[in-house]
């Protein structure tokens, strides 16, 4: 085994994202920052993803804010986001200026690791992230190349490794496999790492997988053997499921075999025990719902990430439709067979995941279909790993239409969005982290900084009044 293995903590963001859908307040962890910082940790992830969204839309937060309030109190260990290429944190494809400037406002604001992926492995839509973080990189930035795992007819260790290659030769400083419905086995997990180590030497190769199917800890130990550099796992009451597994299981699985994680042990007890009444007001509240947190095999078959099992759950709930549960994931793996094999993970997921249910609620498979599967067809979110429906192409593009086989952001459009942003919000946006996200979210940031003006309005007339 490898000598020395270390650990990324996913609690304050892909484990909250996975479990409890992104509601986990700042004030919630606030009180144990420093001892995260003490742990040992290869990183803290806790931006990115579903964090931003979460927070403007049901937290009553600002993202940037909340990403400030974190670096200020985690002083050694690096910050860790999840960025989705070109698309950001939202669910479209963004213009290179857009996306330049949210890499450089999420350095200057305390990210240190900018995990970068495509949906669809279309490497064209990471480059600008992957430019832009060179450009405004610190003593401490890493750019980390992330490949969305997935398993299906194309998608092959030799197609793996070439990704790889390609990754490095773009100039990124890790590479992360990414294993969105934790279905990577650990047959698979051996032949891919020593595939990929061998083919980019010594470059740091990182593997992020969830406990959804019950493969993790073994996939996790073998990827280790075949010489993974840093695993993700998540603290143990925030581990399972569909989140990812536990930290100081790893951690003593490895202390066994001589393996240094640099994780101080008393550290992530520590840890635990905060966070295990936390999650004990989750379930008694209903945040946390059982299903997350269970074992689902059948997860091999339809290929679903936590975060999309969770917020699937979330929406047949609003719904009261949870007795359409089991029909919808049987419907996953045939839409995305439909789309060409599309790897799960955001934004493919939910719309993936989004367009099952709408079949299965309509009782006709595509009567109605949503915009972003449109869009997709379009090739708006770049090329498909494999041949698409060409019935379904056919019914959207009509008949002889082909999809757009270029990138859609266009960099000569500079400013656009920004001299937009500043026209929609005018007082209310008071800096460039403002403007971004009401570019990126603009009804939620919107309503968020409305109510933010609102409320200290009305403590400066109730200090005027106590006066």
């Amino acid at each position: 085994m490898n000598q020395r293995v270390q650990i990324t903590e996913t609690v304050l963001r892909d484990a909250n994202q996975s479990l409890i859908a992104t509601r986990m307040k700042l004030a919630d962890f606030l009180p144990i920052l420093e001892t995260l910082d003490q742990a040992g940790y290869y990183s803290l992830e806790c931006w990115g993803g579903a964090t931003f969204d979460s927070c403007l839309r049901y937290l009553d937060e600002d993202p940037w804010e909340r990403l400030r309030t974190i670096r200020a109190h985690v002083k050694n260990t690096r910050l860790q986001m999840l960025l989705r290429g070109q698309n950001l944190l939202g669910y479209k494809h963004y213009h290179d200026d857009v996306v330049e400037k949210f890499v450089e406002l999420s350095i200057k604001n305390g990210i240190d690791i900018i995990r970068i992926f495509d949906a669809l492995n279309d490497f064209r839509n990471i480059k600008t992230a992957l430019e832009a973080t060179k450009k405004y990189a610190t003593a401490n930035t890493v750019a980390s190349g992330c490949i969305s795992y997935t398993q299906s007819p194309v998608h092959t260790v030799e197609k793996y490794v070439e990704m790889c290659k390609e990754l490095k030769s773009m100039g990124f400083d890790t590479i992360c496999l990414k294993d969105m419905a934790g279905t990577m086995s650990p047959y698979e997990a051996e032949h891919l790492i020593k595939g990929i180590k061998d083919a980019v030497g010594d470059m740091p190769v990182i593997l992020h997988t969830h406990s959804t199917t019950g493969m993790a800890y073994m996939t996790v130990i073998k990827a280790i053997e075949s010489g993974a550099d840093v695993v993700d796992t998540a603290i143990s009451c925030f581990s399972g499921g569909t989140s990812q597994p536990a930290t100081e299981t790893i951690y003593y699985a490895l202390k066994q075999y001589g393996v240094e994680t640099c994780l101080n042990e008393a550290a992530i007890n520590k840890i635990n025990d905060f966070f295990k009444p936390l999650k004990q007001q989750y379930v008694d509240s209903g945040l946390l719902n059982p299903k997350s947190m269970a074992t689902d095999s059948q997860a091999l078959v339809y290929k679903v990430p936590g975060g999309m099992l969770s917020n699937m759950i979330a929406n047949l709930k609003d719904m009261n439709a949870m007795d359409k549960f089991d029909a919808a994931l049987l419907e996953i793996p045939n839409v995305r067979k439909d789309l060409g094999y599309p790897p799960l993970v955001t934004p493919l997921s939910q719309m993936v995941g989004n367009q099952a249910v709408i079949n299965v609620l309509m009782g006709e498979r595509y009567k109605q279909i949503s915009t972003e599967i449109k869009n997709y067809f379009k090739g708006e979110y770049g090329i498909a790993p494999a041949p698409v429906s060409p019935e379904l192409s056919e019914k959207i593009l009509g008949q002889g239409g082909k999809p757009t086989d270029c990138r859609i952001e266009d960099a000569k459009r500079t400013g656009e969005e920004f001299a937009k942003a500043k026209a929609a919000l005018g007082d209310l946006a008071r800096c460039e982290e403002d403007l971004m996200s009401y570019i990126c979210f603009p009804e939620q940031a919107e309503a968020f900084l409305k109510a933010r003006k609102a409320k200290e309005e009305n403590v400066a007339t109730y200090t005027i009044e106590a006066m």
